[in-house]
């Protein structure tokens, strides 16, 4: 007996860890997605192993989820297996009852229980403390010197700067310099002479820029430059020229990083002690985090008992139908626990029963399902729920009705839920061939990218589960938060999946040597896969146009209800208080205040330049400008305009008492009234729109030109995933639909990772951004064009 206990021990363990591997990876792409922390670190060239750290430090949070969810698709692949090659029959036939399974399911149930234990109890509270704390220094490590062209920074106390170009070097050299002092009057003036309040300009050809990160400040020595500063009263003003400048241009302090439910990071046992020593209405929160630590752990015992007599019943599918049951079983386990905690923050019910409830549940499954495995006539429900799926199915199909074969044009190939419609000039056997393939295909897809988005999902509502209590989310919110989130859910997996479905079909046809069969008939691999690849080309169509037709409202709809989750301000999409913006030409705009319902700006200041020499020619001021539709003009009140030529005024003429109107000033509201809009917001039409408007507003563009790229390059890595997948599915012979799934985590892992950091690059402006975008696709598609080649068919 202890031969059969270690047989089934491994067939489990295998099947356990590669389910473990594969959810943790999705869970991981999700975590990655906000890119934040990784892209401080590329900005500030932290070395390689702080990278690798960080990437680690995204697995703890994840592993209570997928493990007990890995030990329950473990222990139902693994026994499904046994049933369906008879092994359990053989077992009873040998006086054996099928509970003998039970102590090695229970022996690994114990090792997941432990590791689930060591995940929450300690390893994820340190992994939620040790990003904080590499966050922090990252935010602190920032060095300001990474200025980039044409944005307006903030990054400095009181002063806003914008370069027109930067040139990289040993010594970086900035040109035509543009810098704001916005203290007031009293605050600079260090000559005594009365000042106003308006900002004082500052303008330079070039200037050598060396960082000084000890001091978190930038060096600069300028070259020509001019500044320009008003008097009180506004008819004076003071002009200076410097051909060489010094300036040290001090940083602001960084922002503390701050996590939102900070009982995330507390070890189990103050955690204890908070709960001890707090009345119990002030810690819901807490107490639900501390019992979910160890209710979690008990859920791989709990699952895996309930996955035994799934596993070992009379049923021939398999493992295809084992995975359902698991991702059902696991929805089940974590939607029942996420109903409860919901009643929990109302009140109505205690924060142990809830977190406990799902167990008890489980306990009862377990032990009813367990008595009636040894019962003569025993049920396999899971074969019965299939079968009538099966019957309804055929029947509904059955009352459609179609003409006689003399008349039809269609002829249905009953086997299974599919029918092959003949098309001239293509031998019928092919199209019956391709259905065949194309049939495994589709089942795997959408039942990976099912379970990946149910899963993750469910992740996502643990995440913001001290958020949702905080703020007293209703259910209804939280419900249309998460019908929101799945169209993106399902844009980012679906090349996932199909990676992972390429494999598994072709795996699981090696194994059943219909592959050997195919190409006995004559049938090469590569007619075997076309199928499968060109259907991989349907898919990357259909993301292109899901993408571009419903993601991005979708986006905005869940993006909304999550700042409402997380007890933010209702997003708004204008920012009507944007103080420095460039215009078209050499022209910047200064106002304290832009009303877009008036279309009135406060206090409005211009500023034209002179583009070759980089020096003033005129400044615009008054105390308010309204637009006039009727003259397509601002109309600026009570104010003065002063011209400026060589090294004085050429011209002062004031309007204190009047307006004035200037034909130069082509700009209209709604140039300074542009959306706040995220990239995967826009499809790529409104994107490329937004960022030819930020970049001649002086904007940050280098993020959203990659996001822009990519708008084409993600759809297209379906069809990559399915062109490098293929070869592995042949190559890894009949190892199986596992093993397929084994070989397509290498992948995955190998391409999102190459992605993820070649993106990151991207996104601090060190590869261009189509380069950035396109080259994971450029890249894996050359080798698995190179691995078809050399395939032997």
């Amino acid at each position: 007996m202890k031969i059969l206990s270690r047989a089934i021990f491994r067939e489990i363990t295998s099947s356990a860890m590669l389910g473990v591997l594969l959810f943790t990876f999705v869970l991981f792409l999700y975590r990655l997605g906000s890119g934040k922390l990784f892209e401080l670190v590329l900005r500030n060239s932290t070395d390689w192993q702080t990278a690798v750290y960080l990437f680690v430090l995204v697995v703890p949070p994840t592993s209570p989820f997928t493990i007990p969810v890995g030990v329950l698709v473990g222990v139902l692949i693994g026994l499904s297996r046994m049933s369906s090659d008879n092994e359990i029959t053989a077992l009873r036939a040998t006086g054996s009852p099928a509970r003998r399974v039970l102590s090695p399911v229970l022996m690994f149930g114990l090792i997941g229980f432990i590791l689930t234990a060591i995940s929450t109890m300690w390893l994820t509270p340190w992994s939620y403390r040790e990003t904080t704390r590499l966050m922090n220094r990252a935010l602190a490590a920032q060095v300001t010197a990474e200025i980039q062209p044409r944005v307006f920074e903030e990054g400095f106390p009181n002063t806003i700067l914008y370069v027109g170009d930067v040139i990289a070097g040993p010594t970086v050299k900035w040109r035509k310099i543009f810098m704001a002092d916005i203290r007031t009057a009293a605050q600079r003036n260090s000559t005594g002479r009365e000042l106003s309040d308006e900002p004082k300009i500052l303008l330079a050809e070039e200037a050598l820029a060396v960082s000084d990160v000890k001091n978190n400040r930038i060096q600069l020595s300028m070259k020509n430059e001019t500044s320009y500063e008003i008097g009180k009263d506004g008819t004076q003003d003071s002009r200076n020229y410097a051909p060489s400048f010094e300036l040290g241009l001090q940083a602001k302090e960084p922002n503390e990083y701050r996590r939102s439910n900070n009982f995330l990071e507390m070890d189990t046992v103050p955690l204890y002690r908070f709960v001890k020593t707090h009345p119990r209405a002030e810690t819901v929160d807490a107490r639900l985090e501390l019992n979910q630590r160890i209710a979690l752990p008990l859920a791989c015992l709990l699952l895996a008992l309930a996955g035994v007599p799934l596993g070992v019943s009379r049923r021939k599918s398999g493992k295809s139908t084992a995975f359902v049951v698991s991702v059902m079983l696991a929805l089940l386990y974590y939607t029942s626990m996420i109903s409860l905690q919901q009643m929990a923050r109302r009140g109505t019910l205690s924060a142990e029963l809830a977190t406990w409830g799902p167990n008890l549940i489980f306990v009862l499954l377990s032990i009813v399902l367990l008595a009636r495995l040894e019962r003569p006539g025993d049920v396999d429900f899971v074969g019965v729920l299939q079968s009538s799926f099966e019957r309804v199915w055929t029947r509904l199909r059955s009352r459609k009705g179609t003409s006689s074969p003399e008349r039809s044009a269609v002829l249905a190939l009953e086997s299974g839920f599919y029918r092959v419609v003949r098309v001239p000039g293509i031998p019928m056997v092919s199209m019956i061939m391709d259905a065949y393939v194309l049939r495994a295909f589709v089942f795997y897809l959408f039942l990976l990218l099912f379970s990946f988005v149910m899963m993750t999902e469910v992740f996502t509502f643990f995440e913001l589960l001290g958020d949702i209590i905080r703020n007293n989310i209703s259910s209804a919110k939280i419900s249309a938060y998460l019908f929101f989130l799945a169209p993106k859910l399902i844009y980012d997996m679906t090349p996932v999946s199909i990676l992972v479905a390429v494999l598994a079909t072709f795996g699981v046809l090696s194994k059943s040597n219909e592959v050997t069969a195919f190409k006995a008939s004559g049938v090469s691999l590569h007619r075997l896969a076309l199928p499968v690849v060109l259907a991989s080309l349907v898919f990357s169509a259909a993301l292109f146009a899901f993408d571009y037709y419903y993601v991005p409202e979708a986006n905005r709809k869940q993006d909304a209800l999550r700042n409402e989750i997380k007890g933010k301000a209702a997003q708004t999409y204008v920012q009507p208080d944007r103080k420095f913006i460039f215009g078209e030409g050499c022209r910047i705009f200064y106002y304290k205040f832009l009303d877009p319902v008036q279309k009135v700006m406060a206090n409005p200041r211009v500023y034209e330049l002179d583009c070759n020499s980089y020096r003033m020619t005129r400044m615009i001021a008054a105390e308010r400008a309204r637009w006039e539709p009727r003259l397509k003009r601002w109309v600026f009140q009570s104010g003065y305009r002063r011209d400026y030529a060589g090294y004085g005024v050429k011209e002062f003429d004031p309007f204190p008492d009047s307006t004035r109107t200037f034909s130069e000033l082509t700009e209209t509201p709604d140039y300074f009234l542009q959306e706040l809009i995220q990239d995967k917001q826009m499809n790529f039409h409104q994107l490329s729109s937004y960022v030819q408007t930020l970049q001649q507003s002086g904007l940050d563009t280098t993020r959203l030109q990659v996001q822009f790229h990519k708008k084409f390059a993600v759809p297209l890595s379906a069809f990559v995933m399915a062109l490098l997948s293929v070869p592995f599915a042949f190559l890894t012979g009949n190892r199986g639909a596992m093993a397929g799934v084994g070989v397509s985590l290498a992948i995955a892992i190998a391409y999102w990772s190459v992605a993820s950091i070649i993106e990151q690059v991207g996104n601090v402006g060190q590869l261009p951004a189509a380069l950035a975008a396109w080259s994971p696709n450029a890249l894996f598609s050359l080798v698995g064009v190179w691995l078809l080649v050399r395939l032997r068919t």
